[in-house]
């Protein structure tokens, strides 16, 4: 096992080598305007997801000249969800790490990567590991996810308004849709949100926490699904015993006086 993380970890260094030796263009691959504009759309509906399950109401009394205020609106339609939600969704850009090996815009996910997966695992087992990077700055934020979360808030800056007529009358359509194919994007390049991750490699992190999170969400499902045939087998049953004790039950004759 030692051995493959071993060859694992030297065809990586190589590959880092490799792709210095290329030029810091090359190895610094900043994110483009869609995959700018298809994380912000994700973390914003994500956002949006989150803060819609409360049932707070918020009063809008602000003491005007004649003591009455507007009456109180629920928050998840409130000016302030939308507030909240719009000045904190670059910030958690900065959750994502680059996953160099990976491609296109997958390359941006949570979780740790695949590389410094395998290589945290080498630390942990007393193998000293020599790269150009410091250990202290392994876990730091990326040259291309600062860059993400910079190109964000220009994004929301010029956009804003675009993403409050979504908020305020088009939420029946896909932000991702709506914001990116239809104004940020519009006859521009738009693959890369179409761009998926479906592989999940040994060691992938991302990956396999996202694998178990299907796996509980579809035990619960499976759990729930299976009491309501139960209960539905239970009903079937009862009925069936009722029908047969009907038919064994002895039938009373007439005899004429």
């Amino acid at each position: 096992m030692i051995i493959v993380e071993y060859l694992s970890f030297f065809c990586m260094i190589v590959s880092v080598g490799a792709a210095k030796s290329a030029g810091d263009d090359d190895w610094v691959h900043l994110p483009n305007k869609c995959e700018v504009c298809k994380f912000v759309s994700i973390e914003m509906k994500s956002a949006f997801h989150e803060t819609g399950k409360t049932k707070e109401v918020i009063g809008r009394n602000y003491r005007f000249i004649d003591g009455k205020g507007a009456p109180p609106i629920k928050y998840v339609k409130s000016d302030l969800r939308f507030i909240e939600v719009v000045e904190n969704v670059c910030q958690r850009l900065l959750g994502y790490n680059l996953h160099k090996e990976r491609t296109g815009s997958n390359r941006f996910a949570k979780g740790m990567s695949e590389t410094f997966s395998t290589l945290h695992g080498l630390v942990n087992k007393g193998v000293n590991v020599v790269m150009d990077i410091p250990f202290e700055l392994w876990n730091e934020t990326s040259a291309e996810v600062s860059e993400l979360k910079k190109q964000c808030d220009v994004l929301i800056e010029r956009y804003e308004d675009v993403i409050e007529d979504w908020y305020k009358g088009s939420q029946e359509e896909d932000l991702t849709t709506y914001l990116c194919e239809k104004h940020v994007l519009k006859g521009q390049d738009a693959a890369c949100l179409n761009e998926e991750w479906t592989a999940k490699k040994k060691g992938d992190q991302a990956a396999i926490a996202e694998d178990k999170k299907k796996k509980k969400t579809r035990k619960k499902g499976g759990e729930g699904g299976s009491e309501g045939e139960k209960s539905l087998k239970k009903k079937k049953e009862k009925k069936a015993a009722k029908k047969k004790k009907k038919s064994k039950a002895p039938v009373e004759k007439k005899t004429e006086l």
